[in-house]
């Protein structure tokens, strides 16, 4: 008993088997992305507290604005991730709203 392979709807412009590989790809490197940017903002926010913690910065003259001043690029490092996270998340779902729109439609036109 062999399987047949089913036949390609001719219709179409795209191999649906890619779409959902490039979909899959698309999440799996937002999540990547978003692991770089959260570990890069942790490692750089620790030696920030160290610092710190330390008095490094009051022993230059700093004042606690100045201290603060410093502190508030830490607080926007990740977000440039996090816009990388959901636009990639955005491509691959809308990916596959756009596979089940075609799918839907295929069907009604069947009916």
């Amino acid at each position: 008993m062999e399987e047949e392979k089913q036949a390609g709807f001719l219709g179409t412009y795209f191999d649906r088997d890619v779409v959902l590989r490039v979909a899959r790809w698309s999440e799996i490197i937002s999540w990547i992305v978003l692991g770089v940017y959260l570990l890069t903002w942790l490692g750089s926010s620790v030696q920030f507290v160290v610092q710190f913690a330390t008095g490094m910065f009051f022993d230059k003259g700093a004042t606690w604005l100045n201290i603060f001043n410093m502190f508030v690029p830490y607080l926007t490092q990740p977000l440039p991730g996090l816009f990388y996270f959901i636009g990639l998340q955005a491509a691959s779902h809308g990916l596959l709203i756009f596979l089940e729109v075609e799918d839907n439609l295929r069907r009604a036109a069947r009916k």
